[in-house]
């Protein structure tokens, strides 16, 4: 029995701003029911990587490959039209509208076409409702709006749109970043019910502990190359850490503060490391 294709592919993807060299021969592949985290530092080429893959502009060198299909994108809407979504760290919620229309903008039921077409706004509310209620979210009302929210019920209704516009992968960029424990939380749940409902899953995070959770295979980046990918079981949260770029740059600082704690220097006091390291285990509760 063959193999299914990856959803998408990347071959050997280079991309060039003028003479700054933001992606260099880089591959990658994620495949239905399957989170692929892409890691790594600030600069490492993370934001170009998802912007070919949405769309936004292709690939200089190397080629891009849809479900084994050579593919090239003239914009984001031809990435959408082959099933690929993607929910940037900003969100593209619209504050000023309730969080039923923000669900389902672009994809309203209606009665009769073009500019005359009215919206079955009943319909509208029993579909909002009921997918609301699949993700674990509970409203009084859907024309409440959307900034009644919670950041993490926010994030999630972003997802949750996507997939009912029909994408096959996802691409999250940053998704936990700005959003408590509990927050995260609901974020993760809900990759990891689409994972299962065999969506494709691109995860961009800096937070290792968020990722470990989540994530099948990791694929870290840092100065717009591939530095590693490796599977889940194969990696510990000290080794993530460590690939991202962080590791290094961390023990210096703590050999630093460390020496300057012992010349009693101003500093240097106990704790300070631990401010600057990585994000504890209980941020990864689920």
């Amino acid at each position: 029995m063959t193999a299914a294709a990856p959803v998408v592919e990347l071959r050997e993807a280079s991309k060039f701003f003028g003479h700054v060299v933001a992606l260099e021969r880089v591959s990658m592949s994620v495949g239905a029911g399957e989170v692929l985290c892409l890691l790594g530092d600030n600069g490492a080429g993370k934001s170009t990587l998802i912007k070919i893959l949405a769309g936004v502009f292709p690939p200089d060198e190397g080629s891009l490959w849809v479900d084994g299909s050579l593919t090239r994108f003239g914009s984001p809407r031809d990435a959408v039209a082959a099933g690929i979504a993607t929910v940037y760290q900003d969100l593209a919620l619209f504050p000023m509208m309730s969080i039923a229309r923000n669900f389902i903008v672009g994809t309203e039921p209606a009665r009769g076409r073009g500019m005359l077409a009215a919206i079955k706004f009943r319909e509208a509310d029993t579909l909002v409702r009921q997918k609301l209620l699949e993700i674990g979210i509970e409203v009084r009302n859907t024309t409440d709006l959307v900034g009644t929210l919670s950041g993490g019920e926010r994030q999630t209704l972003a997802i949750a749109r996507a997939e009912h516009i029909g994408a096959r992968l996802l691409i999250l960029d940053e998704p936990t970043s700005a959003l408590g424990v509990k927050e995260a939380a609901i974020v993760l749940r809900h990759v990891l019910r689409a994972r299962a409902n065999g969506l494709a899953i691109v995860f961009i995070t800096h937070n290792v502990h968020h990722a470990h959770v989540v994530g099948d295979r990791f694929q870290f980046l840092s100065r717009g190359q591939v530095v590693g990918i490796h599977d889940r079981d194969a990696l510990t949260i000290e080794e993530m850490t460590r690939l991202m770029g962080g590791g290094a740059e961390l023990k210096d600082l703590a050999d630093e503060l460390e020496h300057l704690r012992s010349r009693g220097e101003p500093g240097g006091s106990p704790g300070a490391v631990g401010d600057a390291a990585p994000a504890g285990p209980g941020e990864a509760a689920i």
